[in-house]
C-alpha cells in the first residue's frame, strides 16, 4: 500500500506539533517533513514532492497566495489549508486537463483564439 506523503507547513509551532501529532501515528500516511517558515515552503515543497501539504490560513475567505503558485508548478499535490481561530478548513487541488474549442476558419477566427486567455491550473479566480 502506498502511503500519502505529507508536509506540515502549519503557523504557529503548537498548531504544526498537533497537525502532526494528530497524522504521524496513521499507518498509510507518512510525515515527509515540517516547514516553520513561509520562506522555505517552496524549496522543502521541491525537496520532499507531498503528495498533501497541510498549511494555516488566516482568512477563510481569500485563497492563499501559495496555492495558485504552488498547484500550478505541482499539480499531482493537494493542499489542505487549516483556520484553527474559525474553527475550519478548505481543500485545493488542481485538475490537469487537455481541453478543446472548435475555431472559426478566418481571420477573426484565429485572432480572437490568439486573444483568448484560458483559465490555466493554480490562476486566481476571486
Amino acid at each position: 500500500m502506498k502511503r500519502v506523503r505529507v508536509l506540515v507547513a502549519n503557523r504557529p509551532r503548537l498548531m504544526r506539533e498537533l497537525v502532526m501529532a494528530t497524522i504521524s501515528d496513521q499507518p498509510d500516511i507518512e510525515l515527509v517533513g515540517e516547514v516553520a517558515d513561509d520562506g522555505d515552503l517552496t524549496e522543502m515543497v521541491e525537496q520532499v514532492q507531498p503528495d498533501v501539504l497541510i498549511l494555516a490560513m488566516d482568512e477563510p475567505e481569500r485563497r492563499l497566495g501559495h496555492c495558485g503558485f504552488l498547484l500550478g508548478r505541482y499539480p499531482q499535490m493537494r493542499i489542505l489549508a487549516l483556520a484553527p481561530e474559525q474553527n475550519t478548513g478548505i481543500f485545493y487541488w488542481a485538475i490537469v486537463d487537455i481541453r478543446t474549442k472548435p475555431l472559426e476558419s478566418s481571420e477573426a477566427g484565429i485572432l480572437n483564439a490568439v486573444r483568448e486567455r484560458p483559465v490555466l491550473v493554480g490562476a486566481a479566480r476571486n
